[in-house]
């Protein structure tokens, strides 16, 4: 994928997002990063207190369990709702002209949800990928090959 030029690239997941920027040519993106965020997002089971609810039926003896929330995901959906209000205001102070994403299929589709009609026009590409754990120079790579 070709990167233009000052180029907008985030590299995310539900826990962690890179903000980079395009110092490089369009064949060969020279990623700077322009801003980090991290959230502490403990797996699922470390953030309930309890088992699932139980409620019993009014007729007969059957009972049924509450359907349990998954802490975890609502978090990381949470933080990708984050990342799409970010973008959107950078969008609107006109901070970039093409932007690119980088994320996990979950992430990604979660993203989408929240795009902003200017982050939207600006959308020059899309990667399914979970590079947050890649050094940049592999990122580059991948970016370049996709």
């Amino acid at each position: 994928m070709q990167v233009p030029h000052n180029s907008f690239v985030v590299v995310a997941d539900g826990e962690k997002m890179l903000f980079f920027r395009n110092e490089g040519d369009t064949d060969y993106p020279k990623l700077e990063v322009e801003r980090k965020r991290e959230q502490d997002n403990p797996p699922d089971r470390d953030q309930k207190s309890d088992g699932p609810g139980r409620a019993f039926s009014s007729v007969g003896s059957a009972r049924s369990a509450f359907e349990e929330a998954d802490f975890h995901q609502l978090e990381e959906n949470r933080f990708a709702a984050e990342t799409a209000e970010m973008l959107k205001q950078r969008a609107l102070r006109n901070d970039f002209d093409s932007l690119i994403v980088v994320a996990p299929p979950r992430t990604l589709g979660e993203l989408r949800k929240h795009y902003h009609k200017e982050v939207e026009k600006r959308l020059a590409g899309e990667i399914a990928k979970d590079l947050t754990g890649h050094p940049v120079e592999e990122i580059e790579k991948i970016i370049r090959a996709e």
